[in-house]
């Protein structure tokens, strides 16, 4: 198997590229490090690294040509500033049409791609948000830019499958409220949490989903890659406490949501279930003690959200 990762240094890409070298794959990434960290992969004689941006036609057309993938993830994305819109239009956008026009030329076998649950809303009208439900994200420039690439793939002809993503955790994770959470905590700041819930799926049962659609698995389309449940933003919290052995001297403070904020976002995932035979199988407890242990060891200089954020 020859697999071709955009953004395979990054969070989900570089779990990816591990678990697919580790059973014997030939893995070229190309990252442009913008959020990626050189150091989530290791030097492996399979593993090849190109340096750039997939908004650059050329590098991407010489990239495929020259390692000639079978299969293609494309898990590259940009998400660093959610005010940078032409960068996200750049990058999930025009980069994704590269990536796709390419892989038509070269009649890849399947080709997936990671969407975000924003791409329904900040305020879903079902929970749990089914497959069905309306596409609207107009809410942030991240899940317009993303939406946009999702239906170049779909317009493309291609095998392609589409995973959206419930908030995806672990080591290397640099987004979201948990690397949050130690950043302030492990550097004397107070923190907050907001009351609402989310679905979080640690990143190696992500990445066993993903395993099984490369060797065949799920059908052309879309699914929904989540655990089926949904927890305070609080619990995380909480854990992550346990987990650094802090001893608080207050209660943290729990604030209302933001009024284009959405109570809970909980995805479906039973077609995945099906059709994958697989479920997510990893606690919450356990998923952010390893996350942790991670933090510690490499630290972390930066985080990143996709959505504005209120100060404080």
């Amino acid at each position: 198997m020859k697999v071709l990762i955009t953004g395979g240094s990054g969070f989900i890409g570089s779990h990816l590229a591990d678990r697919l070298l580790a059973r014997g794959a030939e893995v070229l990434v190309i990252d442009n490090y913008a959020t990626g960290r050189r150091d989530n992969l290791t030097p492996h004689p399979k593993l090849q690294l190109i340096e750039g941006t997939i908004a650059d036609a050329e590098l991407v057309q010489k990239a495929f040509e020259n390692f000639k993938p079978d299969q293609v993830v494309h898990a590259a994305a940009s998400y660093k500033d959610p005010n940078n819109w032409a960068e996200d239009s750049r990058t999930n956008v025009t980069g994704t049409a590269n990536i796709v026009q390419v892989s038509q030329s070269l009649a890849i076998k399947r080709l997936i791609y990671f969407q975000t649950a924003l791409c329904y809303g900040l305020h879903p009208i079902e929970q749990p948000i089914t497959l069905t439900h309306p596409i609207r994200p107009e809410g942030s420039s991240y899940a317009i830019s993303k939406t946009a690439g999702e239906h170049y793939i779909s317009l493309s002809g291609l095998d392609f499958i589409s995973f959206r993503l419930a908030n995806a955790y672990g080591p290397r994770n640099l987004s979201g409220p948990l690397p949050t959470f130690y950043y302030r905590l492990t550097n004397g700041k107070k923190c907050f949490v907001m009351n609402t819930r989310r679905d979080f799926i640690f990143v190696d049962d992500l990445v066993d989903v993903v395993v099984k659609a490369l060797e065949g698995r799920g059908q052309k389309g879309y699914y929904h890659i989540s655990s089926g449940s949904d927890y305070a933003i609080k619990e995380l919290y909480d854990a992550a406490i346990e987990a650094l052995g802090v001893i608080e001297s207050e209660e943290v403070e729990v604030r209302d949501r933001n009024p284009d904020d959405v109570f809970s976002i909980l995805l479906d995932p039973s077609k995945t279930n099906q059709d994958f035979d697989w479920k997510a199988s990893t606690p919450l407890m356990d998923g952010v003690a390893r996350a942790i242990e991670y933090y510690r060891r490499f630290g972390i200089n930066e985080t990143y959200t996709h959505l504005k954020v209120s100060s404080g």
